[in-house]
């Protein structure tokens, strides 16, 4: 395959193709290289055109909980009591800069991340 960067849907579609045939190439031969590189054209073209967004801060902690295999009562005494972990996670009530603060170094999320707006429910 002719390596050029992938402008077109149709570009991309054929890039795929090609990864899909070279994918398990042995390490230091050529097919390995041009998987390497296609893989970086295709990883550019993917951010540009289907970029995912980061989670919301409250989904992030449940998702990062499930990663360590966390519960609900681990939090507790963490952020809060019982009541307001359920609170916090139900996302009736909004974190404190010190709930930030305790989350981000104990789950090792990003602060940013987790200073990030999100929606109540009433």
């Amino acid at each position: 395959m002719e390596l050029k960067l992938i402008k077109t849907e149709q570009d991309y579609q054929k890039a795929l193709e090609r990864l899909d045939e070279i994918f398990d190439a042995k390490i230091g031969t050529p097919e390995s290289d041009e998987a390497d590189i296609i893989g970086l054209l295709v990883d550019e073209y993917e951010k540009k055109h289907y970029p995912i967004e980061a989670p919301d801060p409250i989904e992030a902690i449940k998702i990062r909980m499930e990663e360590m295999q966390l519960k609900q009562k681990d939090l507790v005494g963490i952020i809060g009591g019982k009541s307001r972990v359920s609170e916090i996670l139900n996302r009736k009530k909004k974190l404190t800069v010190e709930m930030v603060r305790i989350l981000a170094e104990r789950l090792n999320l990003s602060a940013q991340l987790l200073i990030s707006d999100y929606n109540l429910i009433k």
